[in-house]
């Protein structure tokens, strides 16, 4: 009798644990399914099996563990829910310079972990990265054989036509171009973001709130030592990065005085007249009640290269792109002339609602 009792206990056991609420979520992600109905192993399986423009949400849960695979999400209304963000990861390694096949390499957008083309996204609880060994790449002597001159690893890209993405409660790593706004509006509120160079950028209306932007360490000493952010905003949109309530971070090693807020991207674009970098990705990046590390330059910004239009070299200045800061606190957070801050009425125009517009998420998940 008591063999019996041990059996059905385990029988039951078994089927707790493959089972998943299925009121709340219509599938479940973990390592090891055991043929359970609703239940995959891998992430992009998952995403698969939802429907199409789905009216209602999509709701899938991914238990703890590290999910080795590149990610691409082109269904609308789906969520994504880890369980915990530090033992929740979908992790890869891809770069922009990888060669796929002889002669053609990924590109900054094809190095991403995680890509989204899709609207009404939620995720939460997870960490997505990038884990691209950058760190052992920049060490090596810029003339060094070996050194990978495409070192672009993106851990997320918000890529054309998504809207209305809200990441919360989760983490994005890596370290050159980690965060990839390039559509729409999104939101990440509660999440860090850790990098060193240009490591959010785009020309997406990407707003953060309550959030830590950690700069971390290089190979070696560089000079500035890297970039928050690098927008590449039109000029006739009226929202670009814009930081609320945020922390900027550092790790120990990354010096005083090294970390611009970040530089104007004007991407390379073909014309009618030729190819040259976008006159009109005039780039806003907005800091409102940040506080700052030390690590943040006495400059506060710094300029960048774009393609001319006779095919040589341009230098697109700080004080042409849209570039403010309103009640920065910290070490870092230095008024002088180049640091321009926004007045009082301005800075009213930045309230997580103007940002966002008729997008109004809401705070229940199910």
């Amino acid at each position: 009798m008591e063999k019996i009792l041990i059996i059905i206990f385990l029988c039951c056991l078994q089927l707790s644990c493959n089972s998943f609420n299925s009121e709340k979520y219509n599938s479940i992600v973990k390592k090891s399914c055991h043929k359970a109905p609703a239940c995959f192993e891998k992430i992009q399986a998952a995403i698969d099996a939802a429907s199409d423009n789905s009216a209602t949400p999509y709701r899938i849960h991914i238990t703890a563990g590290i999910y080795r695979e590149k990610i691409l999400l082109t269904k609308s209304n789906v969520y994504l829910i880890g369980d915990v963000s530090k033992k929740t990861r979908i992790v890869f390694n891809d770069y922009a310079g990888k060669e796929f096949e002889p002669g053609k390499t990924l590109s900054t957008p094809g190095s991403s972990t995680f890509t989204i083309r899709a609207q009404d996204i939620f995720i939460a609880n997870l960490t997505i990265e990038n884990d691209f060994n950058f760190f052992a790449n920049d060490a090596l002597a810029n003339d060094d054989p070996t050194r990978i001159s495409g070192s672009q690893a993106v851990a997320l890209f918000v890529d054309a036509p998504s809207d209305k993405v809200l990441v919360r409660d989760s983490e994005l790593l890596g370290n050159q171009d980690t965060l990839f706004v390039n559509s729409g509006r999104s939101w990440f509120d509660q999440v860090l973001v850790a990098g060193n160079v240009d490591y959010i950028f785009g020309r997406g209306n990407a707003v953060f709130t309550n959030s830590d932007i950690k700069t971390v360490a290089r190979g070696k000493a560089n000079n500035p030592h890297g970039f928050i952010t690098a927008p590449s905003t039109n000029i006739a949109f009226e929202y670009g990065l814009t930081f609320l309530n945020c922390r900027l971070t550092r790790d120990k090693s990354v010096a005083d005085n090294s970390t611009p807020l970040g530089r104007p991207w004007h991407p390379t674009t073909v014309f009618a007249d030729g190819r040259y970098a976008d006159p009109d990705a005039v780039g806003k990046s907005i800091f409102i009640n940040t506080w700052m590390d030390s690590h943040i330059t006495i400059d506060g910004w710094y300029s960048m290269g774009g393609t001319a239009k006779d095919g040589g070299r341009k230098n697109f200045l700080p004080e042409d792109a849209r570039f403010f800061e309103y009640k920065s606190t910290g070490a870092g957070a230095i008024v002088n002339n180049k640091h321009r801050q926004l007045d009082a009425a301005d800075a009213e125009k930045y309230t997580l609602e103007k940002i966002l517009g008729d997008w109004k998420p809401s705070n229940k998940i199910f």
